[in-house]
């Protein structure tokens, strides 16, 4: 692969004109499919569960009660206090705006409050009510906007009238100008990364492009696929920060090796073929993970993985075919200043791991050290055969043995450096311990390095502490109320809101969330009976207000229920209220011949959060062991998968934790501007599993490859994590930092589900990052020494080599064969090896 990808580099490199042109065309034939097939006008809102039986109920009730089968809305009339709404003037202004609303598009019909008998006990408001023709997920934006117009124009003198029901649960999130705000710090992250507004704005240029076509790409769909806004802004989001991600390490690696003297187009076929590869696995996990959504069986959560992972797929492309091209444009331009920071760092690194006069190093690039004429002890090749004890190679492992001094032989094999010795050998050796010192103490250490010699000083007690911190953030999460988010979670100063608002203290929070009750009448020898009969049994309940009197289809073989919970839609007494019923219809069926069903809005609302609440242990087995096969494959060792996965469970539970304690419970809402506790979105956990699943085998793979690297040419353990974390840290950082400023950027929306996903993203990002991957993981791989890089023989072999560290460019192509000699060497590459 990584022989691939720095062929396709260097011709993209050289061919940059027909490159760009070509992506050019991409981007103009989706956005013309976009404006042909679909746009944003045919978004989709509704979520459902087909073979539900709330589901089953509401598509039997289109062929038996075709007037009742469309979506709802609620006008909700209030007068102040000392005045009433039957009073003549407020009825006047009541009959003025329902007859304004029955002309709104998509109305089949209104009632009034007056003729239903919706008039609170103190007469102080009245719900009137707008039947629409259609579903919720076919009823369009404009019909509703055109509704609330038409209330608020009608003469409603002395009446304060407020728009909301169950047709408002699904407005569509509208990204606003304040999500820009995730750019422009990932723009000064980028700047201050690399030093250079050239350098900064190549991610940042190439990241925005992807975004562009992936979000035209699922919008030219919107006409043929039920898509969500929710699942557009995913994409946007994931695509957005993974495009910047991804192209920072790639130009990061770039620009180190242009600083060591490499031409510009070789080093943009070495850093696609080495950090390229690691974004390509990277990137591919993320997919993997987006896609893994279907196994769950709900289409929309379905649509939601493929939109993301197809931002993800563009993301990646660009980065490996287009970020070459536009660094073949940038030419030498982005080579750093020699009295710029980035050139003192790189020398700083260089420096770093010079190895001591008396080390054994490197030989010249090309040749073997025993027949190049300029051979000698200390010098290494790259992408030879040497057979010095210590070889050098650009993002490889040894592929010679490497015979340690009064020790057993080291073999790499593939991607694993394996001792013939078992784990647990004490064997030790005081030269390799004193070559590696002098890899890593002729410069001061970066920040990133003296971060991990502080976790790894005392390893045990980091891994408690880290672990102990992370578990008492995840601690609320067994408290965890998942449900759909209605307009109870509105914006405050939303009309939805408000009328939700008004309808809680007036009528009781269950006139909000009414359930529907379908009785099969056909079997029932008096279909009247039958129903009133149910109707009877239904309203002995605990927890009903009221049940409406039963309404028989035009054949007689179905009837029609409403009931009224104390409860609000998504308390946890309306669950149980309607497990209640739907365990009872078996002795009500008995009794009246007559089979029912739940359904309406809060009734599906619940079944969706039942599944998705039952797939969420199944769905974080698979997740958790694709990620232990991917990473046994990768890094070649037992204890690196484990720590990897047992990191992720870590981040994800304390994610789930502040998700809980901040939404639901309510503790420092107001930093977000959260005015009202409710529920967890009820697809959040997954998404948040797919999602920080892909991120975090990222920055394992980025950080942790960079340290086997190190460990296998000097194999010393304490040591190869130090020299990764200097190498590697500061990029990670800078890419965690931008992801989580992307992700935190979208907080700030009214949107209650994007508030809960971005913030989730955003916490569990910034703790996967810096305190799993950046602490814990040297902790452990500094607690468990050497037995964290091993992997049985047997096993090693039959393992296939997936190369992400361009291992195999060290068999160097022909074009590399009179390179400079200072070429910076695995030892010397400052971002990610």
């Amino acid at each position: 692969m990584a022989s691939l990808l720095y062929r396709i580099a260097r011709a993209a490199f050289r061919r940059r004109r027909l490159v760009l042109a070509v992506w050019l065309a991409a981007a103009a034939a989706t956005i013309a499919c976009m404006a042909a097939f679909g746009g944003a006008g045919k978004i989709n809102q509704t979520f459902t569960v087909p073979g539900s039986q709330s589901q089953q109920a509401l598509d039997r009730m289109t062929q038996e009660f075709p007037a009742a089968s469309g979506t709802s809305a609620q006008i909700v009339f209030t007068v102040p206090a000392g005045s009433q709404v039957t009073s003549p003037a407020a009825e006047k202004a009541i009959a003025s705006v329902l007859a304004a609303a029955a002309k709104a598009p998509e109305v089949a019909g209104v009632i009034s409050p007056l003729e239903s008998g919706a008039v609170s006990p103190q007469r102080t408001a009245a719900i009137g009510r707008v039947e629409y023709k259609v579903n919720g997920s076919d009823l369009k934006t404009s019909a509703l906007d055109a509704l609330t117009s038409a209330v608020e124009d009608a003469p409603h003198a002395g009446v304060t009238v407020e728009v909301g029901g169950a047709a408002f649960n699904n407005s569509p999130v509208n990204p606003g100008p304040e999500d820009l705000i995730g750019v422009l710090v990932a723009v000064l992250v980028l700047a201050i990364t690399f030093g250079s507004l050239l350098a900064a704005g190549m991610p940042l240029l190439t990241a925005l492009f992807g975004v562009v076509i992936a979000v035209a790409g699922v919008l030219a769909f919107t006409g043929v696929v039920d898509i969500s806004s929710t699942a557009l802004t995913l994409a946007l989001m994931i695509g957005l920060a993974v495009g910047i991600d991804y192209a920072l390490f790639i130009v990061t690696r770039y620009r180190s090796q242009l600083a060591h003297g490499l031409d510009p187009e070789e080093s943009a076929g070495l850093a696609l073929g080495t950090a390229g590869s690691a974004v390509l696995f990277a990137g591919l996990t993320v997919v993997i993970a987006m896609v893994g959504l279907s196994v769950v069986g709900i289409p929309f959560l379905t649509v939601m993985g493929v939109c993301a992972a197809a931002a993800v797929f563009v993301a990646v492309a660009v980065a490996l075919t287009l970020l070459p091209a536009i660094l073949g444009f940038a030419g030498s331009r982005l080579i750093p200043k020699p009295d710029s920071r980035t050139a003192r760092r790189e020398a700083a690194v260089a420096s770093a791991t010079t190895p001591a006069a008396t080390a054994p190093t490197t030989a010249t690039m090309g040749t073997s050290a025993n027949d190049s004429p300029a051979a000698s002890p200390t010098q290494a090749t790259l992408g030879d055969s040497a057979t010095s004890p210590v070889r050098t190679t650009l993002g490889d492992s040894a592929a010679a043995p490497i015979p340690a001094a009064g020790g057993p032989a080291m073999t790499s094999t593939g991607d694993s450096a394996v001792d013939s010795a078992a784990p647990s050998a004490t064997t030790s050796n005081a030269a390799n311990a004193s070559a590696a010192t002098a890899f890593t103490c002729a410069a001061p250490a970066n920040g990133a390095e003296r971060w991990t010699r502080l976790a790894t000083r005392r390893p045990l007690i980091t891994i408690l502490i880290v672990v102990a911190g992370l578990a008492i953030l995840a601690w609320p999460a067994r408290n965890m109320n998942l449900a759909l988010p209605d307009n109870g979670t509105a914006p405050s100063s939303s009309s939805q809101r408000i009328a939700y608002d008004a309808i809680s203290a007036d009528f009781g929070p269950g006139f909000n969330g009414p359930l529907l009750i379908l009785a099969d009448t056909s079997h029932s020898s008096d279909p009247t009976v039958a129903a009133g009969q149910i109707a009877k049994s239904l309203s002995t309940l605990p927890d009903v207000v009221a049940v409406t009197r039963p309404e028989l289809s035009a054949g007689g073989k179905a009837a029609l229920i409403e009931l009224i919970p104390k409860s609000a839609p998504s308390d946890q007494a309306t669950k149980n209220l309607v497990t209640t019923i739907r365990n009872d219809s078996a002795s009500l069926e008995k009794a009246t011949g007559a089979s029912i069903a739940v359904t309406g809005t809060t009734a599906v609302s619940i079944d969706v959060s039942s599944k998705l609440g039952s797939a969420m242990l199944p769905f974080a087995l698979v997740v958790v062991g694709l990620s232990l096969i991917l990473l046994l494959l990768v890094f070649r060792s037992f204890v690196v998968p484990v720590k990897a996965a047992v990191g992720f469970l870590l981040s994800v539970g304390a994610s789930f934790g502040l998700v809980v304690g901040l939404f639901q419970k309510g503790h420092l809402d107001g930093l977000i501007g959260v005015d009202t506790t409710g529920p967890v979105t009820s697809f959040l956990p997954i998404i948040l599993m797919a999602v920080l699943f892909g991120l975090a085998m990222d920055y394992e793979v980025f950080l942790v490859s960079r340290m086997r690297e190190d460990y296998v040419h000097h194999r010393d353990p304490i040591a190869a994590v130090h020299a990764g974390a200097r190498n590697a840290g500061r990029v990670v950082t800078a890419a965690a930092l931008i992801m989580f400023s992307v992700f935190a950027s979208f907080v700030t929306g009214d949107s209650m589900i994007l508030k809960q996903i971005a913030f989730a993203l955003a916490v569990g990002v910034l703790l996967d990052a810096f305190v799993v991957r950046m602490t814990l993981v040297p902790a452990v791989l500094a607690l468990t020494g050497r037995a964290a890089w091993w992997l049985p023989g047997w096993l090693d072999r039959r393992l296939p080599n997936l190369d992400i560290e361009g291992e195999r460019l060290q068999q160097a192509p022909p074009e590399t064969q009179n390179l400079p000699t200072n070429l910076p060497t695995a030892e010397t590459m400052s971002p990610l090896h």
